[in-house]
């Protein structure tokens, strides 16, 4: 009987059965945490909503959704409908991330819920195994996010008050 307890626990945890299969994961695993934990720290150094431990877990979060069924067999055909899923997701995420100051008639939170969007792209990314293209798209989103506001700051006003109101700002 004991044996047939190890034999199934072993069995349990069988989707990691060799040395290449667990670097391979961890590999994948901590390249999304590593990069949406850049991404997370430009945001929390802006002071803004979600920051590093946000942007990691929703990086390691999306690498595990593809990770899982690509573990388990899925073919990469069904894929598809896992990806839909993540990007619902992280759009309600995103979501809760955006407040809207009708006083100040401000939408605020639109950049910090798409860095969120973008940081789980890089955990799929990551998690299927493309660490040079998620690495590269973590370049390129650190530069949205850091150089753009610097060599194009805003120059715009919000809209003026409608006709015969003030601006009490």
């Amino acid at each position: 009987m004991n044996e047939e307890i190890w034999l199934t626990i072993g069995s349990e945890f069988s989707d990691l059965p060799d040395l290449s299969t667990i670097t391979r994961i961890t590999v994948r695993l901590m390249i999304a945490a590593l990069l949406g934990g850049i991404l997370g720290y430009e945001r929390e150094r802006k002071k803004r909503s979600a920051g590093i431990r946000t942007h990691m877990l929703v990086a390691v979060g999306a690498a595990l959704f593809v990770i899982g069924p690509l573990q388990s067999g899925m073919p990469i055909e069904d894929m598809s409908r896992v990806l839909q899923g993540v990007v619902q997701g992280i759009g309600f995420l995103g979501a809760g991330a955006i407040m809207v100051r009708a006083k100040q008639r401000e939408v605020e939170g639109l950049t910090t819920a798409a860095s969120i969007w973008a940081t789980a792209a890089i955990g799929v990314i990551a998690g299927l195994g493309l660490e040079a293209t998620a690495i590269l798209s973590a370049g390129i989103v650190l530069i949205i996010l850091g150089v753009i506001p610097v060599i194009m700051p805003k120059t715009f006003e919000a809209d003026p008050p409608p006709a015969g109101q003030s601006d009490d700002r």
